[in-house]
């Protein structure tokens, strides 16, 4: 019986291992005939790959600072079976009895788990050398592995640069155990899974009709020429992105930063944070089960997939929709009256739009939007239903320009639309074409139905930076040495006059001087003037949101933040200092004295997660 079965398995091993000679890309493989229709000849198609070995492209920040790159990784393999000498395996690597206690515990898929787990421990080049030199000597059972893998050298930027697929497959089978995929789009691999083609690069093919005699006679398809993988170039910049995840930290939330005049992102948080090597490492399969199981969900990609509703500093583009549509004016004055909206700011009147914007004043803004909704144009002065839907339609019409209620089509596997409500949508909701706009006042204030992404607001404060145009944000600067890709050039624009959008800075750097929402976080000590809009969004389940867009400077844009802070409270005093602060970072290369104290407050309560 026994001899029968090796005979079966050697035939077997005989035939697995003819078809993959036969399918391997080194050889050369035939396929089907070709008859000369001149001659008769008969001859035989084969398809040749041209002997180059690929490698898989880097990717760069807009430093050209290397942040990801295919390396040879250092494995040691523990025995399965106890004991461990953990104190000399610490001695020989270099650690501390602390440390080999927590690597091994990362390693483990969970907390407890049993004994014969196997455990592989990344290693520097120079602990792998201690290991080869006496580790048979000082701690018997040990392996060192070495292979290729992609390496990450910087802890920061996980959501951008994502991670390959193949070198994720333990993170999938613990996320299909743990039931958690659903809530993380986990296909969402950063850029290494967008721009997977161009770093892998191709094989070159030559495709040869040959005869009896091995001679060539033409080809039968075109050949294709061989490509390496590609760098990446991103936009980047990986001290400013390392600095801003210092400010989210362990909080929920996220901030996105980009220069206006091109649309490139320059930081890109999603909160809270984590090294980018976790999801692919094979020694954090404990953390990963953290990651997986927080309820914070950290591993969701917030500014892309998350869309909340904005809050106050949407109040910008209904203003600016307001102008368009002639329902207001620069100067419009509108009493602070309570009995329709409450406000949360002492302020004097609000006797211009500028004035409305410093103290974010939400009757003044429940005004410019009823006097937008409510208005009713002459041809239809006996249909007031059919007024508030042209307006309602017309409001949404202006401000879908602005990139909202769809994709912007950043460069990354997932992007969220957000949402506008339509006629169509209050006319279900509220069961009747007769609603009013007092049932939709909520749209004034950036709340109810409304629902941004981190990717929209951050391009809704370009837009305004810009007066009105904007680029596609993206996050690859150039493929190679080709620049981006061909729709991150294009030039867009909304539907509103530049004309409204300049009417709208004067409010917004107003909020940054004395008596604005925000006069705490303002520059002007270092020569920067910041035009900016807090926001504070209401939440039902618990403590508010913090909100904040802005640019700097104000007369010359060179970068626009968009912070939001779940459950943070104030826009004021949670989002706005984290906007600035990387803002003055940026733009100065350091933070001045006078704010050390203030950014070491921010970052202790980022670790801490509050």
């Amino acid at each position: 019986m026994r001899i029968g079965f090796n005979r079966w398995g050697k035939s077997l091993f005989v035939l697995l291992l003819g078809l993959a000679a036969c399918s391997s890309p080194e050889h050369p493989t035939s396929t089907p005939t070709q008859e000369d229709p001149t001659t008769g000849e008969v001859y035989t198609r084969r398809r040749v790959v041209v002997a180059d070995s690929l490698i898989r492209g880097r990717i760069l920040d807009r430093n050209d600072s290397v942040l990801v790159d295919t390396r040879p990784q250092f494995l040691l393999k523990l025995p399965l079976r106890p004991p461990l000498d953990t104190l000399a395996l610490g001695q020989l690597l270099g650690w501390d009895s602390t440390t080999v206690r927590r690597r091994i515990a990362e390693a483990l898929p969970y907390p407890g788990a049993r004994p014969g787990y196997p455990v592989q421990l990344r290693l520097t080049k120079a602990e792998a050398e201690r290991i080869r030199r006496d580790s048979s000597a000082t701690v018997p059972r040990l392996t060192l592995l070495e292979r290729p893998r992609r390496t990450y050298t910087t802890p920061a930027g996980a959501p951008i640069l994502g991670y390959l697929g193949a070198e994720a497959q333990a993170f999938y089978r613990q996320a299909q155990r743990y039931r958690r995929g659903r809530f993380y789009r986990l296909r969402n691999g950063g850029v290494e899974s967008y721009y997977n083609g161009l770093l892998t690069g191709r094989h070159g093919y030559l495709h040869p009709l040959v005869d009896k005699q091995g001679r060539q006679h033409g080809t039968w398809a075109p050949d294709t020429t061989f490509r390496q993988g590609q760098d990446l170039h991103l936009t980047l910049d990986v001290k400013l992105q390392a600095y801003a995840e210092k400010l989210i930290g362990s909080r929920k939330g996220y901030l996105v930063a980009l220069d206006p005049r091109t649309g490139e992102i320059l930081a890109y948080v999603s909160g809270p944070v984590y090294p980018a090597a976790t999801l692919t490492a094979p020694d954090q399969a404990g953390v990963r089960a953290e990651l997986l199981e927080d309820e914070n969900m950290p591993l969701l990609n917030r500014p892309a997939m998350l869309a909340n509703p904005p809050g106050s500093v949407f109040k910008l583009v209904n203003a600016a929709v307001a102008l368009q549509m002639q329902a207001i004016t620069p100067a419009s004055a509108f009493p602070c009256d309570q009995r329709l909206v409450s406000c949360v700011h002492r302020h004097r009147p609000a006797s211009s739009l500028t004035a409305g914007l410093k103290y974010s004043c939400n009757p003044y803004f429940y005004q410019v939007m009823r006097s937008l909704i409510d208005c009713v144009p002459d041809s239809l002065a006996q249909d007031t239903v059919a007024a508030r839907h042209a307006n309602l339609a017309q409001w949404r019409r202006y401000v879908r320009s602005f990139g909202l209620d769809s994709v912007l089509g950043v460069d990354l596997p997932r992007e969220a639309p957000g949402f506008l409500p339509t006629p169509a949508y209050y006319d279900k909701a509220r069961r009747t074409r007769n609603w009013t706009y007092r049932s939709i006042y909520s749209l004034s204030i950036g709340q109810g139905e409304i629902n941004l992404t981190g990717l929209q607001m951050a391009n809704m404060a370009a837009i305004i930076a810009n007066r009105g145009w904007y680029y596609r944000p993206h996050l690859v600067r150039s493929v190679g040495s080709t620049g981006p890709l061909p729709r991150f050039r294009e030039k867009r624009h909304t539907l509103i006059d530049s004309a409204h959008f300049a009417a709208l800075v004067p409010g917004m750097v107003a909020v940054m001087q004395r008596g604005g929402t925000a006069d705490a976080s303002s520059l002007a000590d270092v020569g920067i003037t910041v035009a900016g809009k807090t926001g504070t969004v209401e939440n039902d389940e618990g403590d508010d949101h913090a909100a904040f867009v802005g640019f700097a400077p104000a007369d010359n844009p060179k970068i626009a933040v968009a912070v939001y802070l779940e459950n943070g409270g104030f826009g004021a005093t949670a989002a706005a200092p984290c906007a600035v602060m990387v803002m003055e970072k940026y733009l100065r290369g350091y933070i001045a004295p006078k704010r050390k104290r203030w950014e070491a407050r921010i970052q202790h309560r980022a670790r801490n997660g509050y």
